[in-house]
């Protein structure tokens, strides 16, 4: 590994580490989103707390996070995996366990979509799509983020230009399922927020 991309890894890892949510909720003046609901950092706890159009911008925010790193992995590093599947993961890290929250982070749904719609815009659209079919039938966003990051591997084994990154898609599933232990919890003993509940 070269100096270059270890400086780059961590620059993308302070970039991810940015508590998009806690900034839009300062700037709105919404109550601080580790105070309220599940105390997650993400779009969904945001806009729990701070509305329709906190949750939103978070959302956009978080995903920019990692699109954006993997667009500059290319620009500087060209079509080379290795270097951009390093990046990814960086910014992505960065979000689950930031430095400037005591590596206390959300649950990288967003910064993962981020990172995988720069890397294989279709494979992460037809990931994207079942999230939405999936929360539309059982009204829950965990089941459909850790199913629809489950099937971010399969679907890049698909298409000839993303099957070099299903290593990267596979690490980063694990690692959001692992982060949604405490909602899984809640769906076994029945007590999982529905949307609209």
């Amino acid at each position: 590994m070269t100096l270059e991309i270890i400086i780059l890894a961590i620059i993308a890892y302070f970039i991810g580490s940015i508590p998009t949510g806690i900034i839009v909720a300062k700037i709105l003046g919404a109550p601080d989103p580790r105070t309220v609901g599940s105390g997650n950092i993400g779009a969904t706890n945001v806009g729990r707390a701070g509305g329709k159009a906190a949750g939103i911008i978070t959302l956009v925010g978080d995903v920019l996070k990692g699109f954006l790193i993997i667009l500059l992995a290319f620009y500087i590093f060209g079509s080379s995996p290795k270097e951009i599947s390093i990046m990814g993961l960086a910014v992505f890290l960065g979000h689950i366990f930031p430095v400037f929250l005591k590596f206390k982070g959300g649950k990288g749904v967003a910064t993962a979509l981020g990172v995988f719609l720069a890397i294989g815009p279709l494979p992460a659209m037809a990931a994207l799509i079942l999230f939405v079919i999936l929360v539309a039938i059982f009204r829950y966003i965990s089941v459909g983020s850790m199913i629809a990051a489950a099937s971010i591997p399969v679907f890049f084994s698909f298409f000839t230009s993303s099957q070099p990154y299903v290593p990267l898609a596979a690490v980063i599933a694990v690692f959001i399922i692992l982060k949604h232990s405490d909602n899984i919890k809640r769906l076994i003993q029945g007590t999982e927020n529905k949307i609209g509940r």
